[in-house]
């Protein structure tokens, strides 16, 4: 790949323009069509939201039909780089979130917002920091020139472990915080929105076979990820219109804790492979997969757990409206400090 190359497609480079005006045409349609909003909000069997869960698996199943367990074989040759990104994903990410969200909504920003409130909006936190990023990764290791081989192995590892790690994770930091957590809906969530589209695309490489085909049937499918995602978050914004509209400050003090977590993340992440010497193709993928988010993930989840209206459903929405930003701000500043690595140096 050149430097000049942009493997950003339309939808994807103008993601922060489409969910805002997703989320303009949500409070369009809740104001104009309040009957047809709740005739979708009360399409649900077991918790889970019909309409919602048709849009979650556009956007999850072209993630998953790019993850090679194949290619999780190559990692004896980097072992470092997988490493910090399982430390900082696993081990630092889902619980600096909790504390950050705890200690924003509980402390900073509690004269402003009733606590039940604070509770939803911390939970949805939680479910962002605790989803590791999947397809837009490759995204940003392209714009950092980044090894696409050992990115897709860490993408691997990662939706790997997030089937089993998922739910136990996001329980315990939602107890920590007091939360109730309906377990059999986190579990059926997690199996539908992260077990089975996972097996999907697995099974969707195995008949295709070529890898040709595969990356040919992936860009098909890949616009449908964020038609899903703009669809739903127009869904979420239809219902909290309300609040929003009575309160349009709380989109920024959510933001808060998502944007210090991003860089605290990636510094954390990148400034571990600087000091462990790893090559800057796999030390620039490690910050970045660390810092973005699965926020297709979240939402489903949030929606499952909480409910279309809860603020946790928000919470998660305004994830995917300040990541695209962030994450190009990174690209930039992974790109910017490449000459600090002695490899990349002339």
């Amino acid at each position: 790949m050149t430097a000049a190359s942009d493997p950003l497609g339309p939808v994807e480079r103008w993601l922060t323009l489409w969910v805002g005006l997703a989320m303009l045409a949500g409070l369009a349609i809740g104001a104009v069509a309040p009957g047809l909003v709740q005739a979708v909000a009360g399409a649900e069997i077991a918790s889970i939201n019909l309409v919602v869960a048709v849009l979650i698996w556009a956007m999850v199943y072209p993630m998953m039909v790019n993850v090679d367990l194949g290619a999780v074989a190559g990692v004896a040759r980097q072992p470092r780089g997988l490493l910090i990104t399982l430390a900082v994903n696993w081990l630092i990410k889902p619980f600096t979130m909790a504390l950050l969200a705890v200690l924003f909504f509980d402390h900073v920003f509690a004269p402003w917002i009733a606590p039940e409130d604070a509770q939803q909006y911390i939970a949805g936190l939680i479910l962002l920091g605790a989803a590791p990023c999947t397809a837009m990764v490759f995204v940003w290791s392209q714009l950092v020139r980044g090894d696409a081989t050992y990115t897709l192995v860490q993408v691997s590892v990662n939706d790997v472990i997030m089937v089993v790690a998922f739910a136990p994770i996001v329980a315990l930091l939602l107890g920590v915080t007091d939360i109730a957590v309906p377990w059999h809906t986190l579990v059926l969530a997690t199996i539908l929105y992260v077990v089975l589209p996972l097996a999907a695309g697995l099974l969707t490489r195995r008949a295709l076979r070529a890898p040709a085909r595969i990356a040919a049937f992936s860009a098909r499918v890949k616009p449908w990820s964020m038609i899903g995602l703009v669809a739903t978050v127009a869904i979420l914004f239809a219902l909290q219109g309300r609040t929003i509209l009575d309160r349009p400050g709380i989109i920024a003090l959510i933001a808060v804790p998502i944007l210090i977590q991003s860089y605290l993340i990636f510094a954390i992440a990148y400034g571990a492979a600087r000091a462990m010497r790893v090559p800057h193709r796999i030390a620039a993928p490690c910050g970045l997969i660390g810092t973005s988010n699965f926020f297709e993930l979240a939402v489903a989840v949030a929606i499952s757990l909480f409910g279309l209206n809860s603020g946790a459903a928000l919470a998660t929405v305004v994830g995917v409206l300040v990541e695209v930003p962030v994450m190009l701000s990174l690209v930039a500043l992974a790109n910017r400090t490449r000459t600090r690595w002695p490899e990349e140096r002339r």
